[in-house]
């Protein structure tokens, strides 16, 4: 690099790159993909999955009523219970959520 002659343009490579080289990372003209979807999906299987495993994982059979004539436990009424429990943790975290999104507009609000 010291013999190239002196350039008042700032190259890191002297110029020495060939047109393949310098199209390398154009852009491709495809949009990237949408992941969201995907994301949601793993998330909701994990949480299914986490629900199922505390179940099994208490030795005991629980009960619930979810109306005065309805009732399920964790023992014959694995797929509901299963269900039931998701649902509790799917309503906490989207509580969590809702709490976040309101304390941040009103955070936003009063420009704390």
């Amino acid at each position: 690099m010291s013999d190239s002659p002196k350039k008042t343009i700032w190259s890191l490579q002297d110029n020495k790159r060939s047109d393949k080289e310098r199209n390398a990372f154009k852009p491709t003209g495809k949009k990237p993909k949408n992941k969201t979807l995907t994301y949601v999906l793993v998330v909701v299987l994990v949480l299914l999955l986490f629900s199922f495993l505390l179940i099994q994982i208490n030795d005991d059979t629980l009960k619930t009523c979810l109306t005065s004539t309805y009732c399920i436990n964790s023992q014959d009424d694995v797929l509901f219970y299963t269900l039931y429990v998701f649902f509790n943790i799917a309503i906490v975290i989207l509580a969590i959520f809702g709490a976040y999104i309101v304390g941040k507009k009103l955070g936003n609000y009063f420009k704390v």
